[in-house]
Formats: structure tokens, sequence, C-alpha cells
């Protein structure tokens, strides 16, 4: 379910229209496919609401062309994504490991299309870095999943477009439950239907691969196990939403992202490290916001009084290519596990290099090992009571390569983090090898956290001969 809105300005939302879009062609038959226990990892996690800001300034009659494209263009979509158009049904059993979790596709169904209008929005300050934006603002522009009503199960997929008034932008906001898929998956979909809306049907990306057989457990009984462990959305949801809650983008060049790692190749020589560790880009940048947010947590908490305790990271990683047999890359489902770094907050706290180095090397890079199934599910439950950080989206999904042929978007948001505490990751607009990432936090704390951000950009900048301090 999307977040609340803030009835003090839900008047500024207009509602004008919702559609059910069905798949294109004719009728397709029934269908039926079954979660993977990597799916029910995601049964109960908040659904993934993205905003793609596009740039239209149009008047209202080529708006609604627009829109009408749009539609035509997810119903070709759909055609190819046959389970988005469906819902999560649960068949409940005479014990918890007999419950079985379906995607489930009947005729007739589709996805619920809502175009609104919303007064007063400035893309500028609504697409803008570094400006944080309320949440309570932002959540009004993603649609709700229909819940599970009787028989029938919860809705997949939605989409809703807002014309920003009064300039006649647009906000298109996409949620997706994520027990569907993973992000490989939802933005296959997303590639695929703006191919479609722009005219390049010839060029579609290449069809998913809908077979949930391919994933093979490693560890037999594991669907069962993750059955009767599920966590609760509420040990999901790692934070809970201040009425202040704000939502920014930090980003980092290329260029500073080989400055924290050449931070790091000194900081492990130094050390007198034989091996220098492996920081990419990704690692890099994750790293240095991890420093950074825990230096920020730690200054503003109890935290500093338990130097030696530890804190948590976690990132996801793709097994398409590990599993056994490797799943093909075009797998649509989830096949994402969550790595779990560690460090303590002492190491992490560090000033300087030998916080990145902590939170590069020993932290995100040494997780990425191989994942240690049977135990998954209770390392996530533990580690989330304890405090962690989470990572959202990835610089190689292209979102902003989502172009239904009126330009890339301006920007784009992952308003979901607000619930889970992630960081949302995406590639940066416009500049090969940058990354941006988007943080949610109450007021004091983002004022806090850009404050240290800038802090430790200025840093890199320098010599290096002095540490920052937040």
């Amino acid at each position: 379910m999307a977040m609340a809105q803030d009835s003090s300005s839900s008047s500024l939302l207009r509602a004008l229209d919702t559609a059910i879009v069905t798949p294109s062609g004719p009728p397709l038959p029934p269908s039926c496919l079954p979660l993977t226990f990597l799916d029910l990892q995601w049964i109960h996690s908040p659904p993934v609401e993205r905003i793609f800001f596009y740039r239209i300034a149009s008047t209202r009659d080529a708006t609604d062309h627009l829109i009408s494209d749009l539609k035509r263009s997810l119903s070709t979509a759909l055609r190819v994504y046959v389970p988005l158009a469906g819902h999560l049904r649960v068949t409940h059993g005479c014990t918890t490991a007999a419950t079985r979790h379906d995607i489930v596709y009947e005729p007739g169904d589709g996805v619920a299309f809502t175009v609104a209008e919303y007064d007063g929005a400035d893309l500028g300050d609504l697409a803008s870095d570094h400006q944080p934006r309320p949440v309570s603002e932002l959540a009004r522009l993603v649609p709700r999943l229909h819940p599970a009503v009787g028989d029938y199960g919860a809705a997949l997929l939605a989409v809703q477009a807002t014309v920003l008034q009064p300039h006649g932008n647009l906000a298109l906001g996409v949620t997706v439950h994520h027990a569907a898929c993973d992000g490989v998956g939802s933005t296959g979909f997303l590639h695929t239907w703006e191919a479609a809306c722009s005219g390049a049907v010839e060029s579609l990306p290449p069809p998913p691969v809908i077979d949930r057989t391919l994933v093979v457990e490693p560890v037999e009984g594991l669907y069962e196990h993750y059955t009767r462990n599920l966590p609760s959305t509420d040990e999901i949801e790692f934070v809970k939403m201040s009425p202040d809650q704000l939502l920014a983008t930090f980003t980092l060049s290329g260029e500073q992202l080989q400055r924290v790692k050449d931070a790091v190749d000194g900081e492990a020589a130094r050390r007198g490290s034989q091996t220098p560790p492996r920081c990419s880009t990704l690692v890099a940048a994750l790293g240095f916001v991890w420093s950074c947010y825990l230096r920020v947590k730690t200054e503003t908490s109890d935290g500093a009084r338990e130097p030696e305790s530890p804190t948590y990271f976690i990132v996801p990683v793709d097994h398409r290519p590990w599993m056994k047999p490797p799943v093909p890359a075009t797998y649509f489902g989830n096949c994402i596990g969550p790595a779990i770094g560690a460090a303590t907050k002492r190491d992490l706290y560090s000033a300087g290099a030998g916080g990145l180095f902590t939170a590069c090397s020993a932290g995100i890079a040494r997780a990425v090992a191989s994942p240690e199934w049977e135990t998954m599910v209770e390392r996530v439950k533990e580690v989330g009571a304890r405090g962690v950080l989470s990572v959202a989206g990835s610089p190689r999904l292209r979102v902003y390569g989502v172009d239904f042929g009126f330009g890339p978007p301006a920007k784009v948001e992952i308003v979901s983090v607000a619930r889970t505490g992630a960081m949302a990751v995406a590639e940066m607009r416009g500049q090969g090898g940058g990354v941006e990432v988007g943080m949610s936090l109450p007021l004091a704390g983002m004022a806090a956290f850009r404050s240290c951000f800038d802090d430790a950009v200025a840093w890199l900048a320098s010599s290096h001969s002095t540490s920052y301090s937040c």
C-alpha cells in the first residue's frame, strides 16, 4: 500500500479517471505461476514505488494524446509481461508449510491506470537534487495497489499519470509488488513499455523468461522454511516514518568515486595490505554514503556510547549467474538475495580514509560472498531489529533510459525507501560513471546528513591531509 496522503493538502490532487488496462491482442488463457523461495522474501514488503518526472510543458490536448499512448503501449507491454496483469493469491493449507503463494492471471485481468492533476507543483523543485521534498507530497504521485478482496488476490502493478499544473509536466508513478519480480524484472518491463510507446516495436528488449521452475532450491525445504519464518511487514519496515519525513538526492560523479577508490587503496597500502581491496564504482558509492550515514546516526543518537557494537548494511546481489544451474539474465521473478555487511561503529566512524576503508572493503565487498540460504530470513530479522541501512535499485537498471518518446526523465525517485530505510541508487543523469543516491530522513537528520555529505565531498577534493568532521 502506498504511504498515507497528507489530508491538509490532498485537495491539490484530483483523480480524473481510473481505467483497467488489459493485455493487448486475443484473450489469453488462464495461468498460475507459483512463487519461489526467493519471491517469498518479499511477500510482506512494502511495494516498490517509483516516480518518473518528465518535462512535457504541453497543452491539454497534447497531454491527453500522450496519456492515450501510454495506455495503449502499456497494453502491449502487458502482453509480454502477462503476470503483472494478474494478482497474488494465497492458498492456505492445513499447516503453515502447506500454504502456497501463486501469481494468477485470468481473462479480463489488468492494471489500474489512474489519470490525475496536481495543482501548484513545480517540476524544478520536485526533480531537484539536494533539495529535500516532503515524502507526504511525493506519495500522492504514486498509486496504491488494490489489496486482496475475498478470494481475489492482491494486485501486482498500478500506474498513475499525474499532470503537474500549471506547466503541464508529467509525473508517472509506477507501483510494483516486490513478490512479483526484482528490479531486473520491473525495469525490463518498463523498457519494453517505453519502446512500445516510442514506436520502437521492432526493437523491443528481449522478452522475459517466465518460468519459476528455473530457480532450483540450493538446499531442500527452503520454501517451507521461508514460509514458516517470513518476516512481518513491521520487521521489514526498518524505520518508522516521522511526520516531517523528507526525501532528497545526493550525487557522486565518476571523478569523485575514483577519489574514493584512491583513498581506500591508499589506506590499504598504509595498513600494509598485500592484496588491494576490490572497490568497484558501486561499492565506492555505497561505502561513502554508509560512512556518512553512520557518522550522522552516531552523533544524533545514543550509538556514540556503544562504539564496539556492530552496524549493518544490506545490499541486494543478483544471483542469476551464480545459481546452479545458472538462471537466464532475462528471468522474470526474484533472483536477488540480501548480502549483509557488518562493521563496528568505531571503525566505520573513523574520520577520512579509515572509515571509507572499513565501509568499502571490510563491510560491503566482503558481504557479497556465498549466501547462507538456510539462515537468511533470521539474519535479516536480526539486523533489522538492531538497525540497518539497505539498498534499493542499481545503476545497472538504467532508469534514466525510460524514454516514452518525449525525452528521458528529468528525475526518478523511489519513494518507498521512506518506509524501508533504504538508500535509492541509480545511475547519474547525463554523466557516465556517476551514481545518485536518494535518502529519506526526518528534517533534523536530513540537515545533518547533507552537512556531513558535503564535508566528505570537500575532503575528497582536498589533499586528504586533514580529516573531515560531521
